[in-house]
């Protein structure tokens, strides 16, 4: 195992890797092996991890399972500020709850979606973030416009940076020529890599964090990747790029919940089963993401 030491000023900074449910074979959660991948990944060298995200289903969850989620997260990474809850909601007030929940819980940052009931405007979009802002907690900001209509764009970015409602952003685009428009627009906003497949592009373009879905099966391969990535150094970057892209291009797909999960039970650790209304993998994209990963492990990778 990698010993972390990476000291970071900023906790939103580093591999903070979005980690799923650990479900029963009754959909209920099952917080012991929770806390154990995340106490693996904080050994493997991972800086922090990001639960209740999209990747957590956090849409089926409680409101008692999802508090349940970051308490437990925040004691078994053993630094509250390693832990980046996802605060996304429907509704700005509830969004600022989920905030005031992370605060109280010792998180370091949260992580927040744009208004996602419906496609509003910008004067909306810099409303709802500047009421989560006032809780006092660093926001980081989820560009994802496939999923809630609402994008994030530079100019926007820029503003609400200006507004004092946000750190950084987890930019999904896929779009690394935002890299550069975001840079010129907001020089002070850190930028996330967003979408595992464009981890090495955004980390030469400047990127300062990885909020990532890979390393929940390869985590010390993924965290040589990115340090690698971000410090210039290609001839250790690129080959793990390469061997590692098949598997990092499912996090971008509609179907990376179950796939990611689907990858963690090959490699050993704690995937099992999703909550409707995602099904099980069909068996061709099972034996796909089987293939990848075995392939991954075969090579060494870990």
């Amino acid at each position: 195992m990698q010993t972390n030491t990476d000291s970071r000023t900023r906790p939103w900074h580093g591999v903070m890797v979005a980690t799923p449910l650990t479900l029963r074979d009754d959909c209920t959660i099952d917080y012991e092996a929770y806390a154990t991948h995340v106490r693996q990944l904080v050994e493997a060298g991972c800086d922090g991890v990001v639960p209740n995200g999209s990747l957590g289903e956090y849409q089926t969850l409680t409101d008692k399972e999802r508090d349940e989620i970051v308490r437990v997260a925040v004691e078994a990474a053993g630094d509250g500020s390693r832990v980046m809850p996802g605060v996304s909601a429907y509704g700005s007030a509830e969004a600022r709850r989920w905030t005031e929940r992370a605060a109280e819980a010792g998180a370091g940052s949260v992580l927040l979606l744009p208004p996602n009931g419906y496609r509003c405007d910008e004067t909306a979009v810099r409303a709802h973030y500047a009421d989560v802002a006032e809780v006092g907690v660093p926001v980081v900001a989820y560009n994802n416009p496939y999923d809630t209509k609402v994008d994030l764009t530079p100019d926007l970015l820029a503003r609400l940076h200006q507004d004092g409602s946000i750190v950084a952003v987890k930019e999904f685009t896929g779009d690394v020529r935002r890299a550069y428009e975001i840079a010129e627009r907001a020089p002070g906003l850190d930028l996330l890599v967003g979408a595992d497949d464009v981890l090495l592009e955004l980390a030469l373009a400047g990127a300062v964090g990885w909020i990532a879905g890979c390393p929940n099966m390869l985590p010390s391969s993924c965290v040589d990747l990115y340090r690698a990535a971000v410090t210039g150094d290609m001839a250790t970057a690129l080959p793990l790029y390469r061997e590692l892209h098949e598997l990092l291009r499912w996090d971008s797909k509609p179907e990376f919940v179950q796939a990611i999960k689907a990858s963690m039970d090959v490699a050993g650790r704690h995937g099992g089963l999703t909550r409707p209304p995602r099904f099980p993998l069909p068996a061709e994209d099972a034996a796909a993401v089987r293939a990848a990963t075995e392939k991954a492990l075969a090579e060494g990778l870990h």
